[in-house]
């Protein structure tokens, strides 16, 4: 593969905030691997694989794994943590290989991009035919608490700009957006997955600092201190219980297959 750089408007994560602070996302994706299944020899393509602890997981079982992911910061750490295993730092929207693979695997990070036909265009190209995809991604309706707080907090503050960087599909939605591509699902569920916080109080301010750069981003920093606070206390009749908040995450997963034709 020759990787192109990611565009200049990718997020810039702070990799050690990830790990230390939201074990969560790479945690509670490790049953995914159970659906992906995989096998010692073949090719298994990491699609936003972050610092790469499910990446290493994948690689136990004798497959011979490729991450990748659009920031440097995650993948410097991945190579860090796992010297073996090869990282590459790739734009979703747009890769390729060589070599196809037997499988790809994505967890928490398809929802990051909006241009989520592009991804799936160069992934049909990037698997073998009867080769599969297995995937969890945030779904219709994910964060759905968080991101009506964050609107609102920006309108008290004078400013109507929505700066939402994500993208969660219904089942049908991304059905057919995978079948354009020749990958038919097999499996789909989307269910609520309210998940704690790490680090008590102090958690929903993690959260914003860690995944709504774009709205804090939309405020001075100046006021930045202001828009956390009101968040919070729209957000705690409903997310706050017993010292710690809770996100109103909302998963899909799918299994699909590359079709033969």
């Amino acid at each position: 593969m020759t990787p192109r750089q990611p565009s200049a408007q990718a997020t810039a994560w702070n990799a050690g905030l990830y790990d230390s602070k939201h074990s969560f996302v790479w945690e509670r994706g490790a049953d995914l691997i159970e659906l992906l299944k995989p096998a010692f020899g073949e090719r298994i393509l990491d699609l936003g694989c972050g610092t790469g602890h499910l990446t290493a997981n994948i690689a136990e079982s004798g497959a011979h794994v490729v991450g990748i992911d659009s920031s440097p910061e995650m993948i410097r750490e991945a190579r860090e943590h796992y010297p073996a295993i090869e990282f590459r730092i790739a734009d979703a929207r747009d890769f390729s290989f060589e070599e196809p693979f037997d499988a790809a695997f994505s967890n928490a990070a398809l929802h990051w991009i909006k241009e989520a036909e592009r991804v799936v265009q160069c992934l049909g190209k990037a698997l073998k035919p009867g080769g599969r995809f297995v995937a969890e991604l945030g779904g219709k309706g994910n964060v759905r608490e968080l991101v009506n707080a964050f609107r609102r907090s920006l309108e008290t503050m004078g400013y109507e700009k929505d700066p939402n960087p994500w993208y969660f599909p219904s089942v049908a939605e991304y059905s057919s957006l995978l079948e354009r591509y020749g990958l038919e699902m097999t499996f789909a569920v989307l269910f609520n997955r309210p998940t704690l916080l790490e680090d008590g109080s102090n958690g929903m301010r993690n959260w914003i600092n860690m995944f709504a750069a774009s709205f804090l981003a939309s405020v001075p920093p100046a006021r930045n201190e202001e828009f956390i606070q009101n968040v919070e206390h729209l957000l705690r009749p409903r997310l706050f219980q017993d010292g710690r908040w809770i996100a109103d995450y909302k998963r899909l997963r799918v299994i699909a297959r590359k079709s033969f034709a």
